[in-house]
């Protein structure tokens, strides 16, 4: 298991690249398979392009993760942004206060094992995902 502790500034277009290269190379080395790995990264691609658009900066931190004979990664996003109102209704399909589609949170939901969302209108916003490898896998 990496004892690789990562982290990404998030402040431009540039930094998402960045985070979701260094997530992919963390599940590379954590064991997971090149699937997963882009699965991995499609949600910190997904995280990070909301902190952006929302928070216009944050950071996006992770390492490898066991749990008993468990192994796996854990993303945490966390910005100083203004925070989501009803988080049980930004975590719906198509909802979007931006515009958009309205699939960035539900879809890194969907794609990820564990994920929490944290928010506090006016302080900020932590969002938490974790993926454990598949049994019958590195």
């Amino acid at each position: 298991m990496p004892d690789n502790n990562s982290s990404v500034p998030i402040r431009s277009d540039v930094d998402i690249v960045s985070a979701r290269q260094k997530g992919r190379e963390l599940a590379a080395e954590c064991g997971f398979e090149i699937g997963d790995q882009t699965v991995i990264a499609a949600a910190i691609s997904e995280i990070a392009r909301n902190i952006l658009m929302y928070a216009k900066r944050g950071e996006i931190r992770f390492r490898g993760l066991a749990d008993g004979d468990r192994q796996g990664m854990v993303v945490v996003a966390e910005d100083q942004g203004p925070g989501i109102r009803d988080v049980s209704l930004a975590l719906q399909d198509g909802f979007s206060t931006s515009g958009g589609l309205g699939l960035g949170l539900p879809g890194a939901k969907r794609l990820m094992d564990e994920f929490e969302v944290v928010s506090e209108v006016g302080r900020g916003t932590t969002i938490t995902m974790k993926k454990w490898i598949r049994r019958g896998h590195a």
